[in-house]
């Protein structure tokens, strides 16, 4: 009982406050279905470690050095890569490169933002770590944060996850403030093109050399995305596909959850530049899906057969949520209005742009 009443007695306010935002993690997880296989076990890890004298805070900070700490040179992050990577259909962009312009387009708010974040007052490390959140892609904002050393790690990252995971809602008003209904309405045809095989088996070996030689920074990001596609396509290793696609994806996802959370200590997280990296955040979300859809509105003032501008807000990284809120929006406006497959090449497009922007960032700013 003395325990308890020591411990009790040694619980701050900034603690109570820990355990609240663990807690709507968790209800997000639970009731809105918000990226549950992270944002569960950010939020109860965040309990754990702000729980006084606690004996998890030891644990999960050696699984942080083990996975995402610059000495471990963030293994959870390029891991989950693999997983991703073997997820991802690129068919929809080989049939229509041009869709890579849209994931191109799409960063622009990581630039904006990166310069905001400057202005402000943030150091330039710690600018280019919170700009990446526009990236809307956990593993490249961790990877990029832990590389450059930023003192926001624990903020970035739960930004980074927490906007990647409300793409549903942050991204429709954008989209209908930046197009009209007639925009909206229009329809797009499909290509008949089949890609070969070889095609498919070339295409990742292709682009990690392609981005090798363009951005050396971005080689562990991108080589781990596209050697998880390779394990896809190559046609031998089906049943390693599949266990990267859901093993080993969910396994290192929830690992990176509860890990992120070592970094949600009260006296960590609950600074005044937290609410500042938050706000920031969603600008540099605002203005990638702002970037992608003006690029479209662009593009639509030569081109003969239009491009439904809300195709280009799928640029960001968020795979394959962005795109789906693209093809809802679409069948809300038209139900015969079938964005699917343009905007998932558009997505996986953006997922490429992402891991080349922050390899550029890391050129430029280490």
């Amino acid at each position: 009982m003395e325990v308890l009443y020591q411990n009790l007695l040694s619980v701050t306010p900034q603690q109570v406050i820990m355990w609240v935002i663990g807690g709507i993690l968790i209800f997000l997880a639970i009731k809105k279905n918000m990226e549950p296989t992270l944002l569960l076990p950010m939020g109860f890890g965040a309990i754990l470690v702000n729980l006084p004298n606690s004996g998890a805070k030891a644990v999960i900070n050696h699984l942080f050095n083990i996975g995402i700490s610059n000495e471990s040179h963030e293994l959870f992050p390029l891991i989950l890569f693999i997983g991703i990577g073997a997820m991802i259909d690129f068919k929809p962009l080989l049939t229509n490169p041009k869709l890579m312009l849209f994931g191109a387009a799409a960063q622009f708010g990581i630039f904006f933002t990166l310069c905001m974040a400057t202005l402000l007052g943030f150091d330039i490390k710690d600018a280019a770590s919170v700009a990446i959140i526009g990236a809307a892609d956990g593993p490249t904002s961790i990877y990029v944060t832990q590389t450059l050393g930023s003192k926001y790690t624990a903020a970035i990252m739960v930004a980074a996850y927490s906007y990647m995971a409300l793409v549903p809602i942050v991204q429709p008003p954008i989209i209908k403030l930046c197009t009209t209904k007639n925009e909206r309405r229009i329809r797009m045809d499909y290509t008949n093109k089949q890609v070969s095989k070889l095609t498919e088996i070339l295409f990742p070996i292709v682009v990690t050399v392609i981005v090798g030689l363009v951005a050396p920074d971005a080689v562990a990001l991108i080589g781990f995305l596209m050697f998880g596609n390779l394990i896809r396509v190559c046609g031998v290793l089906d049943s390693l596909s599949e266990t990267a696609q859901k093993v080993l994806a969910n396994l290192i996802t929830i690992f990176l959850g509860i890990t992120i959370a070592s970094r949600m200590t009260a006296e960590e997280f609950l600074v005044p530049e937290t609410l500042f990296i938050m706000a920031l955040g969603l600008v540099a979300f605002i203005f990638d899906t702002f970037g992608g859809v003006m690029l479209a509105k662009l593009m639509n003032l030569f081109m003969k057969k239009k491009i439904n501008p809300m195709i280009g807000a799928a640029g960001i990284s968020a795979f394959p949520m962005s795109a789906r809120v693209v093809h809802k929006m679409g069948l809300q406006e038209d139900n015969q209005n079938f964005l699917l497959m343009h905007s998932i090449g558009v997505n996986v497009s953006g997922q490429i742009a992402s891991v080349i922007v922050g390899g550029l960032i890391l050129a430029l700013v280490k």
